[in-house]
């Protein structure tokens, strides 16, 4: 498998003076999913925790609903200037019956970076949606939320040595961690945690938690709400079309969690005081 860390040389200028030397980076490459041997997406990740994310991914866009519609998933052809595996292209066998998105030729969520249009996007999610959100009994106090930050922050192994990786965590109602994961894009790390949730059997997560390190973009809502979490927690922003989605659906949408204080932006209704 790819390393997730590496060395590279840099130029430290301080208030004494400069000084080389070595640093430590999250790596970064490329992770090509296919279907029958045909491409479907390329994703840009650290690596690890590679078919968790292909799990989270499809069951992110609706090609799947359960570890079971996939019949075989395994690394293939990637290789580098020596021969040797890079472990940068998985190949997905669906099982009989699922639909192959290469042949219908489905066309993916565009992000929010590619200008995309708010109706059609609240529209799409909506089909892909299996579990109905307002039936999660959950409720969760302020106090447990906010330990979260806290408890994700002391888990990130990978961010304590290169300062460069996003994590999403799973949580209960009582703020115990179930999994977490890194990585340098916040959409992956989401698909590594949701993947893994899948492959347990634990989806819908209509009693978890879904708590992020960065900003909830619609990108993260809409993964949450296709995997059937009923809350969604954020250190930092939430967008517009964010936090209409999560109106929308019935999700719980947390922003600016830090320390005791943060912001409700949707379904209040589950959050305690204490």
């Amino acid at each position: 498998m790819g390393r997730v860390t590496a060395r590279r040389s840099v130029l430290r200028i301080g208030q004494t003076g400069t000084v080389r030397r070595p640093d430590s980076l999250a790596v970064e490459e490329p992770l090509e999913i296919r279907m029958g041997g045909r491409s479907l997406t390329v994703t840009m990740r650290t690596p690890g925790h590679d078919i968790d994310l292909v799990h989270g991914f499809l069951l992110g866009e609706g090609i799947i609903g359960s570890a079971h519609d996939i019949s075989v998933i395994r690394y293939c052809d990637g290789v580098d200037d020596e021969g040797a595996n890079t472990y940068n292209v998985l190949d997905v066998a669906l099982a009989p019956g699922v639909a192959d998105p290469v042949i219908a030729q489905r066309n993916f969520l565009t992000t929010s970076a590619c200008g995309v249009c708010g109706k059609a996007s609240l529209d799409a999610v909506r089909v892909r949606a299996l579990y109905e959100l307002t039936d999660s009994p959950l409720t969760v106090t302020t106090s447990v939320l906010a330990e979260l930050p806290t408890t994700m922050r002391a888990r990130q192994r990978v961010f304590d040595s290169t300062g460069g990786l996003h994590a999403a965590g799973l949580f209960t109602a009582d703020g115990a961690l179930l999994a977490l994961r890194e990585d340098v894009g916040r959409h992956n790390a989401v698909d590594k945690v949701l993947g893994w949730a899948l492959t347990e059997g634990r989806v819908p997560l209509s009693e978890s938690i879904l708590a992020v390190s960065g900003r909830a973009s619609f990108e993260l809502v809409q993964k949450a709400v296709v995997a059937g979490v009923p809350m969604l927690a954020a250190v930092s922003a939430p967008s517009s079309l964010a936090v209409d989605l999560a109106a929308e659906s019935g999700l719980t949408l947390v922003g600016f969690l830090r320390g005791e204080t943060m912001n409700v932006y949707a379904g209040e209704q589950r959050i305690k005081l204490t």
